[in-house]
């Protein structure tokens, strides 16, 4: 009777061998597939570590702030304020006022970098600013005509700059001719107004 005990002991010996590094190596493999799928979710996008006292950016979401965010019209945003602790690479503690009632503690998607240097019209959580050109190169000369097609809006900001320019030489006549009138009523003053046509050949 010992013969056929002591076969399957090894043979059970054998499978948990078995189970274990089979275990082992779909451990691995999820491992290598979670490593892929977090780079192809984490490709474009920037990792942004702060320290403790770093100046930030908070972005008032609806859930945490009802109170200060109950229009479209108020500020999605507030700052700048002090990082008190860092929890770990996404939580940071942050230096709230207790005015807010809430945890203090922000996840990185709620948190961007404040830079004291900046143009505080430019940063996009500061009310009354003119967030309308951010990113695009702005031309010197108005009525310089950009590379690429004419589209309806550069078509609307050529003809806005021609017509500022035509008011303002307009303007600048008027008081030239007063002036040259009273000085010599003989002489008429001319004045040449350019208009564009466009080409359809």
């Amino acid at each position: 009777m010992a013969g056929p005990l002591c076969r399957s002991s090894l043979d059970g010996q054998k499978k948990a061998e078995l189970v274990k590094s089979l275990h082992e190596r779909v451990r691995l493999q999820i491992a290598q597939k979670n490593e892929m799928v977090a780079s192809q979710e984490n490709k474009g996008r920037r990792c942004v570590i702060f320290e403790p006292g770093d100046w930030v950016w908070v972005h008032m979401r609806k859930e945490r702030f009802p109170a200060h965010r109950r229009t479209k019209l108020h500020s999605r945003g507030d700052g700048p304020f002090q990082i008190l602790e860092k929890i770990n690479d996404n939580a940071y503690k942050v230096d709230l006022p207790g005015e807010y009632n809430v945890s203090a503690t922000f996840n990185v998607s709620d948190l961007s970098p404040f830079d004291v240097g900046e143009d505080s019209r430019s940063n996009s959580f500061e009310e009354m600013g003119n967030d309308g050109n951010q990113g695009r190169p702005t031309l010197k000369d108005p009525l310089q005509v950009p590379d690429g097609p004419i589209t309806r809006s550069r078509a609307k900001k050529i003809k806005e700059a021609m017509q500022g320019l035509v008011q303002t030489t307009w303007e600048e006549a008027s008081k030239s001719l007063t002036l040259k009138m009273s000085l010599k009523e003989e002489e008429p003053a001319l004045i040449h107004l350019i208009q564009a046509v466009e080409d359809l050949t």
